[in-house]
């Protein structure tokens, strides 16, 4: 059984997505441990409460400073003893001690197709903005593992979503998630869970039934 930690700062519908596909078995082999948010007040823990799953906020304003947070972060999830992190709309930059802690057991969805759009100041809503301005065509959803780097780790799966003539950053937003980031982040944690993911020379490999 694949234990997983969701980390999250806001809505939460990457998580829902998880949920959902635990619950109609398009993930199997799999339990969310926990659901660890760095806001107090994040809609996400709302919702995984109502799913029965453990939730605790460990919040960067809570310490001194940020080696105080990244301490108590690494060492909770440590505790916690799980196999899988899964960024899920989590809006702090996970520290060095942690990535050295979970080698290839953490991994992200970003917004685009990777390498565009991606790495510092590319997050949320801006990284539609910067599409919808550059004028592309084509658009999607990345999910890789994080390394130290800002959207560098080795990259798992892509999901590609048309651009079209009249959206707005909000309206490409909602429909990379519900076409690509909904979609693809459930089926990496179900590849995962069966182990068919591995990482060699930075590169991905999946393997076969």
């Amino acid at each position: 059984m694949l234990k997983i930690a969701v980390l999250v700062s806001g809505g939460g519908t990457n998580l829902q997505a998880i949920i959902d596909a635990i619950a109609d078995g398009t993930i199997t082999n799999t339990k969310i441990e926990v659901v660890v948010s760095s806001n107090p007040r994040a809609y996400a823990l709302e919702r995984a409460m109502n799913a029965g799953i453990d939730t605790v906020c460990i919040s960067p304003k809570s310490y001194t400073d940020r080696r105080g947070f990244h301490q108590a972060l690494t060492e909770y999830l440590l505790q916690r003893n799980v196999d899988l992190i899964v960024l899920a709309g989590f809006m702090v930059v996970i520290p060095e001690i942690l990535i050295r802690s979970f080698r290839n057991r953490i991994i992200n969805i970003h917004p685009s197709l990777i390498p565009s759009f991606c790495g510092k100041g590319y997050y949320g809503i801006h990284v539609h903005e910067a599409a919808l301005a550059r004028g592309v065509k084509i658009s999607g959803a990345t999910v890789h593992f994080v390394d130290e780097g800002t959207d560098t780790g080795p990259i798992i799966m892509q999901k590609a979503v048309e651009v079209l003539a009249d959206d707005t950053p909000e309206t490409l937003q909602k429909r990379i998630m519900e076409q690509a980031e909904w979609k693809i982040l459930p089926c990496v944690i179900n590849l995962i869970a069966h182990d068919r993911v591995s990482v060699r020379d930075n590169k991905v490999r999946i393997s076969k039934d």
